[in-house]
């Protein structure tokens, strides 16, 4: 027994069927569109120095111990969403490009917290 057996009532015929003509309807344009911007944030042809990367990695290599929250990143630099600075530095961390010590602070260097003195015995 087929399991397509039984017949559909959705409209659509049962066998194929040749096409012998085509019907085609010219729609009037719809309501305005927005304007696109009018400069890309593609910054593939971009001096690299001036790039968004190379600047954020260069502010993270200028003082490479330092911990950094992406809000004081995205603040130095106001093309930047907040949201989108979690995601580049977190796409970064994963890549090793730069290191994270959990989902806050990132840096450029493997960060350790430095040693504590040593105790004093009594």
């Amino acid at each position: 027994m087929s399991r397509y057996s039984e017949r559909r009532d959705n409209g659509r015929p049962d066998r194929g069927r040749t096409i012998t003509d085509l019907t085609v309807t010219v729609l009037e344009p719809g309501p305005e569109q927005p304007p696109l911007p009018k400069a890309s944030r593609d910054d593939r042809y971009t001096v690299t120095a001036q790039r968004r990367r190379h600047r954020i990695l260069a502010l993270l290599q200028d003082d490479p111990t330092r911990l950094w929250r992406p809000a004081e990143i995205a603040a130095r630099f106001g093309d930047i969403t907040l949201h989108t600075m979690y995601r580049q530095l977190s796409r970064w961390a994963k890549t090793g490009l730069i290191h994270t010590l959990g989902p806050g602070p990132y840096t450029a260097t493997d960060w350790t917290s430095p040693p504590l003195p040593p105790a004093e015995i009594r």
